[in-house]
């Protein structure tokens, strides 16, 4: 995948890598206009190398976020057909957007009683994918190309900055933390990961439930999820996210979506209590989609979220267990452990979902 410092081939390849920026006197912010470039076309490139995109292969994903404008960005460079399926929680705009860029998207009216919208969607996403001859999903979610993209924004950091000793990010697909660190971890080991998730998510353990953050967290457990990356999970409420995410906008002139803004809280307090390790924080998009909820001081009052006054907890609560976090700050010192040695099993309506079918 090469990247070019002049002229680009498309405003996919200029978009790749992120921009490094300065945020604090040993905290970097890697900023990406849209992260899920990244692994998005490096999943098709990769797939049309070997051979799995024949003239007439249709490609075909569930999303409700930036992987599915990615895709449709790729695939209108392309001129390749492409089919999303989503949930009505889907960004109005975005909907517009994907669209314009000739993709179809079916919506899944109702959530499926395990798994919520995400199981329902990834069952009508078997169904369409039965009706086709040919056909070509990129499972961001299972497919080892998605953390494997991110071996290059590892080569950016170690340039840029030499030893990096800790990397804080949001996790979805699991696949930019765990790709990243994983990568950077081949030559310093002790790099450290805090991956940040939202409450009512199970990556970490939590119960399944209602989440007004889009863009992290889940309801169903992604493969390229490797919990063992992890040396320290958070969960952030929606109020504490919405302030910092107007900060890193007020303080920086970064105007980044919700999952920046939960990264950069957390990457802030750990990096001013540890002044000795260079820190870079993940900042996934920008916030242009969020002009009307996140930037828009009235939707805030509405939901609950007034900015002024607001008081925000400057520590997180520790826990030992994931069932233990309420609806405050929190995280858990995971300290590299599996699922497993966390919460002494996996339990069944987590498990990804190939494996819940097969049972």
């Amino acid at each position: 995948m090469p990247v070019s410092a002049g002229i680009h081939e498309s405003i996919t390849e200029a978009q790749l890598l992120p921009r490094l920026i300065r945020l604090g006197p040993n905290l970097y912010g890697a900023a990406f206009t849209l992260m899920k470039l990244l692994p998005a076309t490096y999943i098709l490139q990769r797939a049309d190398e070997r051979g799995e995109l024949g003239p007439d292969t249709v490609v075909v994903e569930t999303t409700s976020g930036t992987f599915g404008l990615a895709l449709a960005m790729q695939t209108a460079l392309t001129r390749r057909p492409l089919i999303l399926v989503s949930d009505p929680a889907i960004d109005v705009h975005l909907h517009r957007r994907l669209a314009g860029l000739g993709t179809r998207v079916e919506i899944c009216p109702e959530p499926a009683l395990v798994g919520g919208f995400q199981e329902a969607r990834l069952r009508r996403l078997a169904e369409i994918r039965a009706e086709l001859p040919d056909s070509f999903c990129p499972e961001q979610y299972s497919n080892p190309d998605n953390p494997r993209s991110y071996a290059v924004v590892a080569e950016q950091l170690s340039a840029a900055l030499g030893a990096v000793d800790c990397v804080i990010g949001p996790v979805g697909s699991g696949g930019s933390m765990c790709g990243t660190v994983g990568a950077l971890r081949e030559h310093t080991p002790h790099t450290r990961a805090i991956g940040v998730d939202s409450h009512s998510s199970v990556l970490f353990g939590q119960a399944d439930g209602p989440r007004s953050l889009r863009g992290m967290g889940n309801s169903l457990w992604p493969e390229n999820l490797r919990h063992s990356v992890f040396d320290e999970v958070h969960w952030c409420p929606p109020g504490q996210v919405y302030a910092h995410t107007r900060a890193l906008h007020t303080r920086h002139a970064l105007y980044q979506g919700p999952t920046s803004g939960a990264a950069y809280q957390i990457a802030r307090w750990y990096a001013e209590r540890h002044p000795d390790q260079t820190c870079v924080v993940l900042l996934p998009d920008e916030g242009y989609r969020y002009q009307a909820t996140v930037y828009d001081d009235e939707w805030l009052a509405a939901h609950g979220h007034t900015l002024a006054g607001q008081e925000l907890q400057t520590e997180p609560v520790t826990v030992e267990r994931p069932d233990q976090a309420d609806d405050r700050w929190t995280r858990i010192d995971w300290a590299r452990r599996s699922y497993d040695e966390v919460h002494g099993t996996v339990p069944r309506d987590v498990r990804p979902l190939a494996e819940r079918i097969a049972s």
